[in-house]
């Protein structure tokens, strides 16, 4: 039987299958398997619904830290507002209210944070709980400048939440990064503490805020360069600067242009300094 040509080429061109030389001496085997035991499956089976009841629990705790430091958040807010509504006539009056309303907060919010990570590795949750904490800071130092003329240090605040926690347990403490960040905030309230002051006929008190302003940031201007870059402290350093400025700008204005105003007859109220004559005739 003869082929066509065109079979025969298809043929000669068709792949030979590729034969492996075998190798009498060296025969390549894969480590026999282990046989999968019940015994290991359960063992599996247990780690990882552990894993799974830790996680969930983990994750329930956060949703109460959450809530705790919202709570935190806006209560401290409300301090800070009150106290704003400080004048000549009821400084004491306002700032008792304040500090009782403080405490309140401490009592009420901050003790639940306490008791949710007391004990526990708190640093996992700091995200979690940073913002509240941070304000609660800022609501915490601006009422002991307000009231004592000082800096409410790191080590006096941590001091109030020992009486929450339990001794037997690792108490709950404000980390520097968050009394620091904290800190910085304070400096925005203290500005607009400060422009209000001036309003009302306070220039001695509204140049003490600016000092203590001043004081603050250039203490933080040499901690900065040496925080993580990840942190917030940067973004707020530029904030903080600003408020320096406008405090420090309302004070120049006030002292420059002090001559261009006049004294009422009869009045030795030092509030003249802001009623001012306008720059042109009308």
């Amino acid at each position: 039987m003869f082929y066509s040509a065109a079979f025969y080429r298809l043929f000669l061109m068709a792949p030979k299958p590729h034969r492996f030389p075998q190798v009498a001496d060296t025969v390549l085997q894969s480590p026999p398997k282990r046989a999968r035991t019940m015994a290991t499956e359960s063992s599996i089976k247990d780690a990882f619904a552990n894993y799974t009841d830790y996680l969930n629990l983990l994750n329930e705790k956060r949703e109460r830290v959450v809530k705790a430091s919202r709570d935190i958040t806006i209560n401290s807010k409300k301090v800070i507002f009150q106290v704003h509504r400080i004048s000549k006539n009821n400084k004491d009056e306002v700032l008792d209210k304040a500090v009782k309303d403080l405490a309140s907060v401490t009592e009420q919010h901050v003790s639940r944070l306490v008791k949710e990570l007391q004990g526990t590795d708190f640093w996992k949750l700091r995200r979690a709980y940073s913002p509240g904490v941070q304000e609660y800071v800022e609501a915490a130092t601006l009422c002991n400048f307000c009231k004592n003329g000082t800096l409410l240090i790191l080590d006096e605040i941590n001091a109030t939440l020992l009486p929450l926690s339990d001794p037997s347990h690792q108490p709950l403490q404000i980390n520097i990064l968050d009394y620091l960040l904290g800190l910085a905030d304070l400096t925005g309230e203290l500005m607009r503490l400060a422009i209000g002051r001036i309003s009302d006929g306070e220039l001695e008190y509204a140049e003490k805020i600016c000092g203590f302003v001043r004081d603050i940031y250039r203490e933080l201007t040499l901690l900065a360069p040496h925080m993580d870059d990840n942190t917030d402290m940067k973004t707020k350093m530029d904030t903080m600067l600003q408020s320096v400025m406008k405090i420090e700008n309302a004070c120049f204005s006030v002292h420059v242009r002090g001559s261009e105003y006049v004294q009422l007859p009869g009045s030795s109220d030092p509030s003249y300094l802001l009623l001012g004559m306008p720059d042109h005739e009308i």
